[in-house]
């Protein structure tokens, strides 16, 4: 059995879990004051910096679910996904409409394949 590396961990969690070349982490938008397209546009930002934290890239995407507070930004939410997910590469993706703690929008749950890579450092700063 590989083993597991776990990075940024604290009491309830870990920023990062790789077990079995997979990476799991989850994203919400450092600044809370950004309406929903300025949290969503953080959120692929920061998916993108944890990525490189272990040498990943958006083809490395297995599933992302994405959890809006109002299904109305959907239409935000997918302009900017598109333009985000590299073409005919995209992963599995759901969104559902939830009740998220203070005034988070958005809240995306990553899969990624982090095969023969190591995370070299920790993700960046209020990730």
């Amino acid at each position: 059995m590989s083993e597991i590396q776990r990075v940024g961990t604290s009491v309830r969690w870990a920023d990062l879990v790789v077990h079995g070349g997979v990476a799991r982490w989850v994203e919400v938008a450092e600044d809370m004051s950004l309406d929903a397209r300025g949290q969503i546009a953080q959120v692929l930002n920061q998916i993108d910096a944890t990525l490189a934290s272990f040498g990943g890239q958006r083809t490395d995407l297995l599933q992302v679910m994405i959890y809006v507070t109002d299904l109305g930004n959907a239409p935000v939410l997918n302009e900017l996904w598109d333009a985000w997910v590299p073409a005919g590469q995209p992963p599995v993706r759901a969104m559902v409409q939830v009740g998220l703690a203070g005034t988070y929008k958005v809240e995306m749950v990553i899969t990624a394949a982090a095969a023969d890579r190591e995370t070299h450092s920790s993700r960046p700063e209020g990730c």
